[in-house]
């Protein structure tokens, strides 16, 4: 009956309970929205902003740093590769997410996988490739990772006090919160987070290049970074598009972004293009498919095959060509549509004792010269103190070494060994802390040698107390060890730039357009103004729109696709497409070609042409009475110039210009009242473009009108 009982009360207890819970789970609490976020959310968000997306002045998330720090307390500085299975385990005592986020961090971090500018992990075995999507790493069992070489900059007395240490997740041991790094690596080797709200994109500068401005930076406030910190440069090489606004820009702000192009090289025998390097925000695949699918759509017809001849010796894209296909034609083709050409953006959010802050490259290196001058006073702080320490020590066996017979008389005579410490400290005057030092001496050392020698270095360590005590108190001597630091950097470690600088500031301009063809009117007014105007607009407009005293200079029919060149008074030719320019109607004014195409103060248009395959040729008369006859393809190029400087002579004022395509003939008449007529076909074709030209009519000062027939 009792069991019967005890049963019976359990059994209520928890129907108790039970039916507690289904009261109170049909409560529901009235609660704004603001404080939900406040006490769940931000919360969280911090976390993911302070603790594990952004890197801190040391260059590190947390999370490499705890991978770097366990391999370094694993002795895998200086020891052999261990398995990246080991560390990845011995790793998660300090950072408790999983193996598998553990190995991955470690894979980027390596030499094998080449995310790096200068990797940390020296590796062994398959870590995969950051330029291939598909080229998987291998297992951590299968690979095999010690420390590079350099991070003995990022280790160097660590274990001297020179940055905080802070408890791990379970408390059972201690984590440096940074890393002493003697070198500025946040700038070196590029960093990628993203918390929430929030995200940092660091580029990779050359190491050289960090430390020299560095250096000049710590001796000048106001250097001009440019000058020593040329671009980013990425571990994958290419090419930069140099653009010295976007570039100060980016230094100044931390924000903007860099053109990296492809480098390649055509092998003629074979007619392949080999790209050999490829900008670091693609991949080898993610060409390759937007390569076949602008095959496919027939918008690149010059391609027979595109093939991933990646091996042991580096990265190769090659692309077979059809037959008389111009190579640098269609990798400007292909730059264009495919991210053979690519942006880099800029985004230099870096973690400030706690705080995200997007700096530019001289804030960035300041509070780097900063933090680093804290690591060498406390270096130099915790050396001192040893120091003083071990003085503090050997002044008190100074004392007992002048009569060193009366403490081996204090020590015996001693009942107690308790005793004996307090009585030397009695019978010579010295502390609880010299006197331990002295009542640990070997009998064996209580000799002259042993004396001498203890009481030489107390002079040795006076001057190195004094010396320490002075670089304490002269930042300049803390500013000329950092510099010293960085300099022996850069004969250890520097290498040439991998991503080399391209001046060349063209634009591509391609055979195949992807505007549509179709046939529009072109009007160039003697102001400056410029209309596209459809023939079945035209045919529906009345009068042509015009400003006072304005006149219609050009007219002419042609296609969408044709090329306008603006001749100016400086001898500059602006070039631009006619599909660069909106359709509009004759009511309207039309756009004002100097504004457009971003005319220099002071500059006009003295003539304007239309071509669509710049057969024609163009004569040019100057007011000195000569004449220049040049075929209009020697304003053609590759690349789609939008400006050419010295585009025509302007040793003499130009007058008159006209485009033909057949001989023609011209009636020059002077305001003398002589006349000259001649046909275009007298006259040499010249390629230069600034050429002079010849002399047609014998002139005096007085001015020339020219008309033609």
């Amino acid at each position: 009956m009792k069991k019967n009982s005890k049963k019976n009360d359990k059994k209520t207890s928890k129907e108790q309970q039970s039916k507690a819970y289904i009261e109170g789970a049909g409560i529901v609490a009235e609660k704004p929205i603001t404080n939900t976020l406040e006490e769940n959310y931000m919360p969280y968000a911090m976390s993911v902003i302070v603790s594990r997306a952004l890197p801190e002045i040391d260059g590190f998330k947390p999370s490499h740093r705890k991978l770097l720090y366990t391999m370094y307390k694993m002795g895998l500085l200086t020891g052999a590769r261990t398995k990246s299975a080991n560390i990845v385990g011995q790793t998660m005592k300090l950072n408790p997410h999983g193996d598998i986020p553990i190995y991955e961090t470690m894979v980027r971090l390596t030499r094998g996988n080449e995310t790096l500018l200068h990797p940390y992990v020296d590796s062994k075995g398959n870590f995969g490739k950051a330029y291939s999507r598909d080229m998987s790493y291998a297992a951590s069992r299968y690979t095999e990772a010690k420390l590079d070489k350099i991070c003995t900059e990022l280790f160097s007395d660590i274990d001297k006090d020179t940055v905080d240490f802070a408890p791990n997740y379970d408390n059972t041991m201690t984590e440096p919160t940074l890393l002493p790094a003697k070198f500025p690596s946040v700038l070196v080797n590029n960093n990628i987070g993203i918390a929430v709200s929030m995200s940092s994109n660091i580029c990779s500068f050359n190491l050289t290049e960090v430390c020299e401005t560095t250096i000049s930076l710590m001796r000048d406030p106001n250097h001009d970074i440019i000058s020593t910190l040329k671009a980013p440069d990425f571990p994958g090489g290419g090419f930069i598009m140099y653009n010295e606004e976007e570039l100060r820009k980016i230094y100044n702000t931390g924000r903007g972004s860099v053109k990296v192009r492809a480098k390649y090289n055509y092998d003629s025998e074979s007619n392949v293009i080999e790209v050999t390097e490829i900008p670091p925000t693609t991949t080898v695949e993610a060409i390759i498919d937007r390569i076949v699918e602008l095959v496919k759509t027939g918008k690149i017809k010059e391609i027979s095959d595109v093939r991933d001849e990646t091996d042991l010796s580096g990265l190769k894209l090659a692309i077979d060509l059809k037959r008389r296909v111009e190579p640098d034609a269609l990798m400007l083709k292909l730059f264009r549509l495919t991210p053979l050409q690519d942006s880099f953006a800029c985004n230099f959010n870096v973690l400030i004792d706690g705080n995200p802050q997007v700096m530019g490259v001289r804030e960035i290196l300041n509070e780097w010269t900063k933090f680093r001058t804290g690591c060498i006073r406390r270096r130099v702080q915790f050396d001192l103190n040893k120091k003083r320490e071990k003085l503090h020590l050997l002044l008190g066996l100074q004392k007992i070494l002048l009569d060193i017979d009366k403490a081996i008389k204090i020590i015996r005579e001693t009942a107690e060994e308790s005793e004996v410490v307090p009585n030397l400290m009695i019978g010579f005057g010295i502390d609880e802390v010299q006197a331990e030092y002295v009542a640990e001496i070997k009998l064996r050392h209580i000799n002259k040698e042993y004396i001498l020698k203890r009481l030489g270095e107390i002079n040795e360590l006076k001057t190195d107390i004094a010396d320490m005590e002075d670089i304490l108190d002269s930042p300049r001597r803390v500013k000329n060890i950092i510099i010293s630091d960085l300099k022996d950097i850069i004969n250890t470690y520097g290498q040439p730039r991998k991503t080399l600088l391209s001046y060349d500031t063209e634009e591509e301009v391609f055979a195949e357009d992807d505007e549509p063809d179709f046939t529009v009117n072109v009007f160039v007014t003697r102001e400056g103004y410029f209309k596209k105007i459809t023939p079945q607009s035209l045919r529906m407009s009345g009068e042509q729109k015009l400003k006072e005293n304005d006149g219609i200079v050009l007219e002419k029919e042609v296609s969408n696709k044709s090329d306008m060149l603006f001749f100016t008074n400086t001898g500059v030719v602006y070039k631009a497409k006619v599909s660069a320019f909106e359709q509009t109607k004759a009511s309207v004014m039309g756009d004002f070609i100097p504004a457009k195409l971003e005319f220099e103060q002071g500059e006009s248009i003295v003539f304007s042409a239309v071509t669509s395959d710049y057969s024609e040729t163009l004569m040019l008369f100057f007011r000195n009475g000569k004449c220049a006859k040049i075929p209009l393809s020697s304003f053609e190029t590759k690349t789609n110039r939008k400006k050419l400087a010295n585009a025509f002579n302007t040793a003499s004022p130009l007058v008159a210009a006209f485009v033909i395509s057949e001989s023609a003939d011209f009636l020059l008449q002077s305001s003398a009242g002589k006349v000259l007529v001649f046909s275009s076909d007298l006259l040499m074709s010249k390629a230069a473009r600034d050429t002079q030209g010849v002399q047609v009519m014998r002139l005096t000062k007085a001015e020339l009108e020219f008309a033609s027939i």
